[in-house]
């Protein structure tokens, strides 16, 4: 499969939002049961770091940080967001797009990534593991679906090797 990683453009909302549907569909992805409008969407994500795979026509996934905090010790900290489109999970697009992700946010200063996933979640769980990521707790019912049954996460850490280390 040809693709390539770039960063998301406004322009690409309805692509995202499509497969970030797709994901609250599976009932597994998000605790978030609509989707929100573009606005509301980029209030909550960082202005950096945020990418989609694009193969020249089709957006098949994408990746966004939010801040974890307002204060400024925990600048360097952001929690991640990523979603691939049904047809290409499992073909290493989200591999791609996690790992592209961490070096961009080492770039742009971050030194702790966290991901809080759905326990049910094995394959997002498995992504995080292979780019990385070491489990650091779970959150037992977190949080409850809008079908009002309980969810615990697993949360899970990426700490940089690169920025924050001295």
């Amino acid at each position: 499969m040809d693709y390539s990683i770039q960063e998301m453009k406004s322009e690409n909302w309805e692509a995202v939002a499509k497969i970030y549907m797709e994901g609250i569909n599976t009932g597994k992805a998000t605790f978030q049961s609509e989707l929100p409008s573009f606005e509301d969407w980029d209030k909550g994500h960082m202005k950096v770091c945020r990418l989609v795979a694009y193969d020249g026509k089709n957006v098949l996934g994408w990746a966004a940080l939010s801040p974890t905090s307002s204060r400024c010790v925990y600048k360097g900290v952001a929690e991640v967001s990523i979603y691939i489109g049904g047809a290409y999970r499992g073909k290493g697009v989200g591999k791609s797009i996690l790992s592209n992700l961490i070096k961009l946010s080492e770039k742009n200063g971050i030194w702790s990534l966290y991901s809080a996933i759905i326990r049910e979640n094995s394959s997002s769980i498995a992504l995080h593991k292979s780019c990385g990521f070491r489990e650091i707790g779970i959150r037992e019912k977190v949080a409850k679906m809008s079908n009002g049954i309980w969810h615990d996460t697993v949360l899970m850490e990426h700490r940089s090797k690169v920025v924050g280390i001295e």
